[in-house]
């Protein structure tokens, strides 16, 4: 089972905790998780692009010029889409750009995606974070004495709302609760950072009774 060393703030250790291996120890299986990524990115599309086609474009009542006799080809409308101003073929409208994607599929790229960053040792437990006041530079200190380079996600408790506005300001450092963890942005991110709050069930501290 995977097994991490807890690291306080300052970098020291605080004791280990034991990863579930389910959620941290399996097989990544990268097809799944190139489909929920692909969902989830789909998900963020507006989908609001629209373009007018020949009916709604304003104009077009008269025939632009007689029919013979001009050595022009013959139009029926200024509205049709070879007229600058008229119309456009095929051109998108409105839409959604949801994917269904099964929630089992969904729990195994999250897994695989936690899976390969415990691989790489890019996964931190912190014991806590402590801070009373919101500090960007104690949290910037805090991430170096753990040694986490390039991007980092900082995964919190809901009500650990210090810490939350302590990280927001760091470039390369995205913050989300437990709730809003997702495969994407482990994917993005060099570095993943718990708490032992927020480290997914059912990991447990050593010594204790799961």
């Amino acid at each position: 089972m995977p097994e991490l060393t807890v690291k306080t703030t300052d970098g020291g250790s605080a004791g280990s905790v034991t990863l579930d291996p389910k959620l941290f120890g399996v097989e990544p299986n990268v097809p799944v998780m190139h489909q929920v990524v692909t969902a989830q990115l789909a998900a963020k599309r507006q989908g609001t692009q629209s373009t007018k086609t020949r009916a709604e474009v304003s104009g077009g009542g008269a025939k632009p010029f007689k029919q013979k006799g001009t050595g022009r080809a013959r139009q029926g409308s200024i509205t049709a889409p070879q007229w600058r101003g008229g119309g456009v073929a095929l051109g998108p409208k409105p839409r959604k750009y949801d994917q269904r994607t099964p929630k089992k599929m969904k729990k195994l790229a999250l897994a695989s995606a936690l899976s390969d960053r415990a691989a790489d040792d890019k996964v931190v437990v912190v014991n806590q974070w402590g801070w009373t006041t919101p500090s960007t530079k104690s949290a910037r200190a805090a991430l170096d004495a753990v040694g986490v380079e390039g991007r980092a996600l900082v995964v919190l408790s809901p009500d650990d709302v210090i810490a939350a506005r302590s990280f927001r300001n760091l470039d390369g450092v995205h913050v989300l609760t437990t709730g809003e963890l997702n495969t994407y942005d482990v994917l993005v991110s060099d570095y993943v950072v718990f708490t032992q709050a927020s480290l997914p069930a059912p990991a447990v501290a050593e010594g204790e009774e799961a």
